[in-house]
C-alpha cells in the first residue's frame, strides 16, 4: 500500500528564505499563522477497529496559575491559587488530560519554536528588527478569541521576544477582539449572507463529491460505524479529516487505509471543495475582505512621506480557513488542507528610486521628501516557505520585472480595493 505521511507542522526555514533583489529595502511584514497541534474538535472514530482515543493526556504544561484576587491589594500570601483539572465524560479525571480542541504541549512547543524562527529571520539575519523590544508599537500581535489560538501567540511572542530581549517594564501586548468584531476569519458569526453563501458551496461540494467518495465505503466505514463516508455524513467527511491529521500528527496510530493516497488524497480533495472552494466575489469579498483592506490600509500607513509609522512586525494567530481563504482569494490555493502552523505573509518593500536629473548627493538630501514620494513599493505573498506568484500581478507593470513574486503594491491595492466591502452591514444583512 502507497503510504502518505500525514501534514504536520510547517517549520519556518530561516535558512533557504530567499533575500530579496538588491535595492528592495523590506518595510513591514504581516503573517498569519495558523495554531499549533491540538486535539480533534469532536469526539470520533474512537471506537474499535479505528480505536483512535477519546481522550488525549498531551497538555501538561501551563496548567497551574497564580492570580490577584479581584478587590483585594496583592501581598506576599495574597492571591488566588489554582490549577484547571479536566474531567472526561465519565466523570473522571487524569494528568495532563486535554479538552476537546485544545492546544497540546506538542503544539505549543511547535508554535515556540515558530517564534523563534521569525527571530532569527527578521532580528538575526534580517536585522530588520532590533534584538530588543523597547517600543512596543514596532510589532502587534494579535488571536482569534479561541483558547488554542491565544495560548500559541503567547508562545509565538516568547519565541521572538521572550522577556529577556524586552526593555524593563516592556511587555508585549497580545490583542484580541470580540467574535463579532472579528476580521481575521470569515466571519460567519457577523454576516448572515456570508453565512448563507457558504451554506450554497457546501451544498454544492457534496452533490460533486458524494459520488466520488463512494467507492472508499467498503475500506473506510468500519471505522465509522458501517456508516458512509460523506461531505454532509455523520460524522462528516471533514470531521473525519480533522481527526486522522490530529492524531497522526500526535503518534498516535491512525488505520492503514487513511494513510493510502489514493484514500486520504480523495478526502482531502473532497473537504477542500467543500470548505474553501470559494470562486465568487460576494463570497470572497465578505470572507477576506476586511482583513485584507486592514492590510492595504497599514501598508498604506507606513509608505506615507514622513511617515513615523513604526510598526514592523504584525502576527496574526488564527486558523486554517483564513489561510485557505486568502490563498484561494489571489487563487495560489494548492488544494491541501493547511497544516498546523503554516503561515502566509505578505511583506511590504521599498525600491528606492532617483528624482529624475538627480545625481549629486546634495541635491538628493535637499529633495529627500520628493524623493520618497517617488519609491517604488512591492508586496511579496508567501505560503509553506514559497514564493506565490499572483496571476493578478503577472502583466508587465505589475510586478518587479524579472520577479514576478513581487507585486506592485499598486496592483495589490487596485484588488484589495475590489474585494473590500463598502457597505459591510448592507451586504451582510441585505433587505428581502
Amino acid at each position: 500500500m502507497k503510504q502518505q505521511r500525514q501534514d504536520g507542522p510547517v517549520p519556518l526555514d530561516v535558512e533557504s528564505y530567499p533575500v530579496a533583489p538588491e535595492g528592495l529595502d523590506l518595510e513591514q511584514v504581516h503573517i498569519y499563522v495558523r495554531h499549533g497541534e491540538r486535539t480533534p474538535v469532536r469526539v470520533r472514530m474512537s471506537d474499535p477497529p479505528a480505536s483512535i482515543p477519546a481522550d488525549w493526556q498531551m497538555c501538561n504544561t501551563a496548567k497551574h496559575f497564580h492570580e490577584t484576587v479581584a478587590g483585594h491589594s496583592p501581598t506576599i500570601d495574597d492571591g488566588l491559587w489554582y490549577k484547571n483539572v479536566v474531567e472526561n465524560r465519565y466523570g473522571k479525571t487524569a494528568e495532563g488530560l486535554c479538552l476537546l480542541g485544545e492546544l497540546t504541549d506538542i503544539g505549543k512547543k511547535s508554535t515556540y519554536s515558530f517564534g523563534a524562527a521569525l527571530r532569527s529571520l527578521y532580528v538575526d539575519r534580517l536585522k530588520f528588527l532590533p534584538p530588543k523590544l523597547e517600543d512596543e508599537h514596532s510589532t502587534y500581535f494579535r488571536s482569534t478569541n479561541i483558547a488554542r489560538t491565544i495560548e500559541s501567540m503567547q508562545h509565538i511572542v516568547h519565541g521572538v521576544y521572550p522577556p529577556s530581549a524586552c526593555a524593563p517594564g516592556m511587555i508585549p501586548s497580545i490583542i484580541i477582539r470580540n467574535g463579532i468584531d472579528e476580521n481575521i476569519v470569515s466571519n460567519t458569526l457577523a454576516c448572515r449572507r456570508l453565512a448563507l453563501l457558504e451554506l450554497q458551496f457546501a451544498e454544492a461540494a457534496a452533490a460533486v463529491w458524494n459520488s466520488r467518495l463512494e467507492p472508499l465505503d467498503k475500506k473506510v466505514s468500519k471505522y465509522i460505524g458501517g456508516r458512509p463516508l460523506r461531505l454532509d455524513g455523520n460524522p462528516r467527511a471533514s470531521g473525519i479529516l480533522d481527526t486522522v491529521r490530529s492524531a497522526a500528527a500526535h503518534g498516535f496510530r491512525v488505520p492503514p487505509e487513511f494513510m493510502d493516497d489514493n484514500v486520504i488524497g480523495l478526502i482531502e480533495a473532497a473537504v477542500t471543495a467543500e470548505w474553501f472552494d470559494i470562486k465568487s466575489e460576494d463570497g470572497r469579498r465578505l470572507g477576506m475582505g476586511r482583513l485584507l483592506a486592514d492590510a492595504s490600509e497599514k501598508m498604506q500607513r507606513k509608505i506615507q512621506p514622513h511617515s513615523k509609522d513604526p510598526t514592523k512586525l504584525l502576527v496574526h494567530t488564527t486558523h486554517d480557513s483564513t489561510l485557505a481563504a486568502l490563498l484561494c482569494t489571489f487563487d495560489v490555493f494548492d488544494d491541501k488542507w493547511p497544516p498546523f502552523t503554516s503561515s502566509v505573509t505578505f511583506e511590504l518593500f521599498r525600491k528606492r528610486t532617483l528624482a529624475s536629473g538627480q545625481t549629486n548627493i546634495s541635491g538628493l538630501r535637499a529633495l529627500s521628501s520628493f524623493w520618497r514620494q517617488r519609491d517604488e513599493h512591492y508586496v511579496r505573498m508567501r505560503y509553506k516557505n514559497k514564493n506565490m506568484v499572483l496571476p493578478m500581478c503577472a502583466e508587465e507593470g505589475k510586478h518587479l520585472p524579472g520577479s514576478p513574486e513581487f507585486c506592485t503594491l499598486e496592483a495589490f491595492q487596485r484588488r484589495v480595493g475590489e474585494l473590500t466591502p463598502r457597505d459591510w452591514v448592507g451586504e451582510c444583512f441585505p433587505r428581502t
